[in-house]
């Protein structure tokens, strides 16, 4: 029996799961997987979905009463007979009907695993995520660890516009994301006016923008900071910096890490849940504590900043190291066999 794989996502304009989920897609279609996807009604998103090939259908996603994407998921799944449902995060899998499929859930997370309960197998990103479901009762043989995958950013040569305006600098660090309250932009600001001729572009977007620009002139470093918004040239970015800052104080994953390893760009990272299960401190990038866990405060990500910058040597160290972790787990090719396998598995 050929395999039907059905995928649904609500998600944010922005965010690293959107991201994934796109990337994941698209390889999947590449890999030659029979699939079609469910999305929040996102115009540019259905666009480039349907530029990789993959059937997309936009449908609303909305609360506890919106019976019409309820429908819109029973329909497709009419249409489709899938084998199997993927429903990424918590509102899609809360929507996603039951039927005769094997219904996957992923966790990005800490979700709240009542919105699971239907799911016949749950699919995790890190294997900290696979210890919290089994600590909160979910049987560890219907979960599995998946990481994530982040393109080869060495096939990327080309420099980003704003690299012309950085070559009188001395160093240029580097940080990626959503600019929310889990990210530590504002710890890092704190850390970067602790250091000397280091400059940092941000690449990102959110609600805390403004007060971050307010941030950065109070503290006297607006003429070191940019703010860059979204961007999409991520590899072309990493190629103009000398290191990557991952300053979160919440971060079940840190797809920038993986990012940063895959441009053998060396990392700074707060030892937030992800970035200390990624890195080994001192081989594959450096930890520095969470604010307040000592009572530290910037001062340890500052100094961490200013030993890299300072130690070409170190940077290229830990580059090559980071190049190799990505290599040996993080590719397209390894990530999208083990999720092809997965599906075999649930399937047999």
């Amino acid at each position: 029996m050929t395999r039907r794989l059905l995928q649904a996502i609500a998600g944010a304009e922005h965010g690293g799961a959107e991201t994934f989920f796109l990337r994941l897609t698209a390889a999947l279609h590449r890999a030659g997987e029979p699939q079609r996807v469910l999305i929040r009604r996102n115009p540019s998103r259905a666009q480039s979905l349907r530029e990789a090939g993959v059937p997309v259908t936009e449908l609303a996603f909305g609360g506890l009463l919106d019976l019409t994407t309820r429908l819109g998921f029973r329909r497709e799944i009419v249409a489709w007979r899938p084998n199997i449902v993927l429903t990424w995060m918590s509102r899609a899998t809360r929507l996603c009907p039951r039927g005769d499929f094997v219904h996957v859930g992923r966790l990005g997370g800490y979700y709240d695993l009542k919105y699971y309960r239907y799911c016949d197998q749950l699919i995790a990103n890190t294997s900290a995520i696979v210890d919290y479901a089994v600590d909160n009762g979910w049987p560890r043989q219907r979960i599995t660890h998946l990481p994530n995958f982040v393109p080869d950013a060495s096939a990327t040569a080309a420099l980003p516009s704003e690299a012309a305006a950085a070559d009188d600098r001395t160093s240029l660090a580097l940080a990626l994301g959503r600019l929310h309250p889990n990210k530590g932009f504002d710890f890092l600001l704190e850390a970067l006016a602790v250091t000397a001729k280091v400059d940092l572009w941000i690449a990102g977007d959110g609600p805390l923008r403004p007060r971050l620009e307010r941030l950065a002139t109070r503290l006297g470093i607006a003429d070191r900071v940019r703010f860059l918004g979204w961007r999409e040239d991520v590899p072309a970015l990493m190629a103009s910096a000398d290191l990557l800052v991952c300053p979160s104080l919440y971060e079940p994953l840190g797809n920038v890490v993986i990012e940063a390893w895959s441009a053998g760009l060396p990392v700074v990272a707060t030892a937030s849940d992800g970035p200390a299960g990624l890195i080994t401190d001192g081989e594959t990038g450096i930890l520095v504590p969470l604010p307040g866990t000592n009572g530290d405060g910037p001062a340890p990500l500052a100094c961490a900043i200013e030993r890299l910058c300072a130690d070409p040597a170190l940077r290229s160290k830990l580059g090559n190291a980071g190049r190799r972790a990505y290599e040996a787990e993080f590719t397209e090719p390894i990530v999208i066999s083990r999720y092809r396998r997965f599906f075999d598995r649930v399937t047999d």
